[in-house]
């Protein structure tokens, strides 16, 4: 098997082939995400791809990039994925230019998970900032097992390796075999905010009283106001940047 890369500027019938959700209930519904996320495919199309196998007509995965501008430094990183995304429709929106691409997501078929297609996602983002003369690939990942740890502060989970000195999450440790490199843990990335019924819908749990609760797949608390009828939440991330040029 030997999928095609398509952009969505190539092929924008194939959004619409993609059948499969990897995302739990609650990462569905961020502030800032769920304003812009439909515009990626209008306002970033080419930013925008597919795996496609061609053979069995599938869509195997999506990813989702955005064009920023960055100086380069940790200090210059955008206030984590509501930021970056702020920060770059307002830039294509006032005419500016890009200098760097980021990473928003990658989303693979279920069924062929575990089979090394995160590594041709990676690379096919590389590939975009290459033909596009940036030299900088950054990513805000969301470590696959901080959900396990979800009580960790994510700077010192972050920083956490395995016998061989590689990073102990398997997300973070992907992309550094590839030639990442980690720059900085953002405690409040993305912010999530509801009711206390929508968040109790989303996570299938009761919330009784005020306070901070572990719920299914969170990486961090949830802090719930029933005075105030209110659920937030704020999503931990970590930056790591691939130089592809």
């Amino acid at each position: 098997m030997c999928p095609l890369v398509l952009t969505h500027a190539e092929r924008p019938d194939l959004a619409d082939r993609v059948d499969f959700n990897v995302w739990p209930e609650y990462n569905r519904h961020g502030d800032v995400l769920n304003r812009y996320w439909g515009r990626l495919y209008d306002d970033f199309r080419e930013f925008q791809f597919v795996l496609y196998d061609e053979e069995e007509d599938v869509v195997l995965a999506e990813g989702h990039t955005i064009p920023f501008a960055w100086d380069g430094t940790v200090d210059g990183l955008p206030a984590g994925i509501d930021g970056l995304v702020e920060d770059a429709f307002r830039l294509c929106e006032d005419g500016g230019r890009p200098t760097a691409l980021s990473a928003l997501a990658i989303e693979i078929r279920p069924s062929v998970q575990g089979g090394g297609l995160s590594q041709s996602m990676i690379e096919a983002m590389a590939g975009i900032a290459r033909e596009q003369g940036w030299r900088d690939l950054v990513a805000p990942l969301r470590p696959s097992w901080k959900e396990r740890y979800p009580l960790a502060p994510i700077d010192r989970y972050a920083a956490w390796t395995r016998d061989d000195g590689l990073p102990f999450d398997p997300w973070i440790r992907t992309h550094v075999r590839l030639g990442a490199e980690i720059l900085h843990a953002d405690p409040r990335s993305l912010r999530i905010s509801g009711t206390v019924a929508e968040w109790e819908d989303w996570t299938e749990m009761a919330f009784p009283e005020s306070g901070e609760y572990v719920f299914p797949h969170g990486l961090a608390p949830l802090a719930v106001d029933r005075e105030r009828d209110l659920g937030l939440y704020f999503e931990p991330n970590v930056w790591v940047v691939h130089r592809v040029g």
